[in-house]
């Protein structure tokens, strides 16, 4: 197919429809680059339940082989049980899902050895200039190694929830009802192992495998798409709700009233259960859309918070530098210095499990002391020039008494009541504006303030 890799190539991952910008051909092209950049002798491969997804797998690991490298095959699995492969096999890996995207998408999220990343500048730049060399008009194709690789399956399915249950003491935890909605996603493959023997009621919600979405969008951040969960929970009188995105990395929560618990606040009490099994002490990365509880939390339990960019890759680099124990963003990415420092939502759901039923108060109680401000969410405005949008902010706050810029990702804006980060995106015409206030009003005028000025 004639391709246009620019289309697909994002900064952490190949993604886009299929077969209109990729298809099976391409697939095994990627194999092949992708043994040719890590120098893998041996690869994992896994894939979501997307239709498309067990022929994009095998594809790739066709081209993977032909280069060489032995492939050992997961099948069905969520992207933290592959980075769980990559760090327990000790190899590169391949996880084929467009995690929250519509049917048509898909997708590959790479990673070397010890689910360390491939991004941009660790090795997806190098793939791509492979590939495209070899879609050139009479460029020679991969060439094949003098042995073939060998294609084997594997189950490591039980070996992940082991692994998993082994990092929370999940012991003492009174019997919760809690209802999860997997967004006919691959929460409906791991939860029923990774659950299994804890003292739950699990009302399962959308758990058929099903790659064409047909009751939501499996992308719980937006609020559309947890009204089943929230109402459900409410109607079962359950003590939470979870629910996980496609491909079962990221999880939200409801708490027992079937009201949503903020991914900061999840941050903050994962944080302080983190630091005290790691004995009071250690680095905890946010990024600098977390809400200020973060910070002040991970301070309190004896911890040092470092303040990241958004985005996975940042977040996994300052882990790996620091030693971080632990790592959280806005978007409910959860990081695990024990898990390879990959994002589980998995790993945060037990521990939010495990805080909530060893205690006897309800979930909403619980978070309280973690959920300290009032924030806006992340609001987005289409815009000709983001650069000027940007520049009128700045200028209008730059002698505000009492506020301090910084411009680490996007512009912030922070006085002793109330911050601001506008930010531009990487692929559409939009600002991205998320304020947080210490009281409604306050974070009423800011807010108001600043979009006035964007959308001038």
């Amino acid at each position: 197919m004639a391709a246009d890799l620019s289309q697909i190539i994002k900064a952490y991952d190949v993604r886009g429809v299929v077969p209109d910008q990729w298809d099976e051909t391409l697939a095994e092209l990627f194999g092949a680059a992708f043994v040719q950049v890590t120098q893998a002798t041996a690869i994992v491969i896994g894939h979501d339940m997307r239709p498309s997804s067990p022929g994009l797998a095998a594809a790739f690991g066709r081209g993977a082989a032909a280069r060489g490298a032995d492939v050992t095959e997961i099948g069905l699995c969520s992207t933290d049980q592959l980075y769980f492969a990559s760090g327990h096999l000790g190899l590169p890996g391949a996880m084929f899902t467009a995690s929250h995207n519509p049917a048509q998408y898909n997708g590959i999220k790479m990673c070397r050895a010890g689910a360390a990343p491939v991004g941009q500048d660790t090795g997806l730049a190098e793939i791509r200039t492979l590939v495209e060399g070899w879609l050139e008009d009479g460029a020679p194709a991969p060439v094949p190694a003098e042995r073939t690789g060998t294609v084997t399956r594997r189950d490591t399915l039980e070996d992940y929830a082991a692994h998993l249950k082994s990092l929370v003491d999940l012991s003492a935890i009174r019997p919760l009802k809690v209802v999860v909605d997997a967004g006919n996603g691959m929460g409906g493959h791991t939860v029923p192992t990774v659950f299994a023997g804890l003292p739950l009621d699990v009302v399962p919600m959308y758990f058929e495998l099903d790659g064409t979405f047909p009751n939501h969008e499996a992308n719980p951040l937006d609020p559309k798409n947890v009204v089943d969960l929230q109402e459900r929970v409410r109607a079962e009188g359950a003590d939470l709700g979870i629910a996980f995105d496609g491909d079962a990395d990221r999880c939200f929560v409801v708490d027992e009233r079937g009201e949503g618990v903020s991914p900061s606040a999840i941050t903050a009490l994962v944080a302080a259960r983190e630091l005290e099994r790691h004995g009071g002490s250690g680095t905890v990365i946010h990024n600098l859309i977390t809400s200020w509880s973060v910070p002040e939390v991970v301070r309190e339990h004896g911890g040092t918070p470092v303040r990241t960019r958004v985005g996975h890759s940042f977040i996994k680099e300052e882990m790996a530098k620091s030693g971080a124990i632990f790592g959280g963003e806005h978007s409910a990415h959860y990081y695990f210095k024990d898990f390879w420092n990959a994002d589980t939502g998995m790993l945060a759901a037990l521990h939010v499990l495990a805080a909530l039923g060893g205690q006897d108060g309800p979930l909403s109680e619980l978070v309280s002391s973690y959920d300290r401000y009032v924030g806006s969410g992340e609001i987005n405005s289409t815009v000709a020039d983001q650069a000027a949008r940007t520049a009128a902010v700045r200028a209008a706050f730059a002698d505000r008494p009492g506020a301090t810029l910084d411009e680490l990702d996007g512009l912030t804006v922070s006085t002793a009541d109330w911050w601001f980060n506008l930010r531009p995106s990487n692929t559409e015409p939009l600002l991205r504006l998320n304020v947080e206030a210490r009281d409604a009003a306050t974070l009423t005028t800011v807010r108001d303030e600043v979009l006035a000025l964007v959308r001038a």
